[in-house]
């Protein structure tokens, strides 16, 4: 998990110029100040439409990020178009560099990547062009999805490898897997949870690289907890977790379960974080830069299914 610092803005749309794709045509266009592309399906009269969430950290519209290049959402766009599907993917605030237009990074809020999703959602429902529109959260996404559903009108949630915990709670719970000295780890810990409450910790920790400027921001991602909002959306969902993904447990998968009984479930034994099939550690973490990697095929199959079906729940 990468602890982003950046902020956001609302907006009005403008087309920068479709391109036709092996399996659709993409259309670069800009929401007010985010940028994004739009690929539909050929020969398709309002398809239904996925709008695709990224994880965290500064990540692009394809799913990769400064360090890693997985291509996760990209490959999720391609098999859904495929499959006459069509979606919408965007750049995250940072992604690709700072905008000065998305204000002062200290006066980011992890309310401002739900505004950013709320308004693709209602700027492709007033665009009439589409049958349904179903939020795809990835990780962190999943997050912003459920807070998002409970902002506007969807038809479908479908969460892929989301935490069911605070993001506070899972970075410590995974660096305490990362079997770090006390000295080191005790630190960063006590430093997170004061955090989560409010206060400014300057200077932080060894480790624990948070400007105090940046610290309420963290917070106010640090602190949304899933479980509630989850409760309370009333549209068919699709709960995804993956046996060999070392950033979200499987507690995860069946707590997010818990709080939404009505919703479907997949629990993919091979698949990781990414959304591919690895088969150890090693493997887990080659297959971060390997875009060229299909993603599970399972996931693929029961994620469309899902949003073309005419009772998902």
């Amino acid at each position: 998990m990468r602890i982003r610092t950046l902020i956001g803005a609302l907006a009005i749309v403008s087309f920068c110029g479709a391109t036709p794709s092996a399996s659709g045509e993409e259309t670069k266009i800009r929401v007010g100040n985010i940028d994004a592309v739009l690929t539909t399906p050929p020969d398709v009269e309002r398809p239904p439409i996925a709008l695709l969430i990224a994880g965290s950290g500064s990540t692009d519209r394809d799913g990769n990020g400064p360090q890693v290049k997985p291509a996760t959402l990209k490959k999720l766009s391609e098999q859904l178009v495929a499959r006459k599907i069509a979606t919408l993917r965007y750049d995250k605030r940072g992604a690709g560099g700072w905008k000065p237009e998305f204000g002062r990074p200290e006066d980011f809020r992890f309310k401002d990547f739900v505004e950013d999703a709320a308004t693709l959602v209602n700027y492709l429902r007033s665009s009439g062009k589409f049958s349904r529109l179903a939020l795809v959260g990835h990780s962190e996404g999943g997050l912003v999805a459920i807070l998002t559903a409970r902002r506007v009108p969807i038809d479908r949630l479908v969460l892929l490898v989301t935490a069911a915990r605070r993001q506070g709670d899972l970075v410590k719970a995974q660096l305490e897997r990362k079997q770090l000295p006390p000295d080191v780890l005790q630190p960063i810990v006590k430093a997170i949870d004061a955090i989560m409450s409010g206060q400014i910790v300057d200077p932080p920790p060894p480790g624990l690289a948070i400007a105090p400027s940046m610290q309420p921001g963290i917070a106010s991602a640090f602190t949304e907890d899933p479980i509630d909002p989850l409760k309370l959306v009333e549209r068919p969902t699709l709960i995804v977790g993956g046996g060999r993904d070392r950033q979200v447990a499987r507690l995860d998968f069946v707590a997010l379960a818990a709080a939404a009984p009505l919703a479907k479930t997949l629990w993919l034994p091979q698949m990781n974080h990414v959304l591919v099939d690895v088969t150890d550690d090693d493997d887990d973490l080659a297959a971060y830069d390997q875009p060229e990697r299909a993603l599970d095929a399972a996931l693929i199959d029961s994620v469309a299914a899902f949003i073309l079906a005419n009772d998902a729940r």
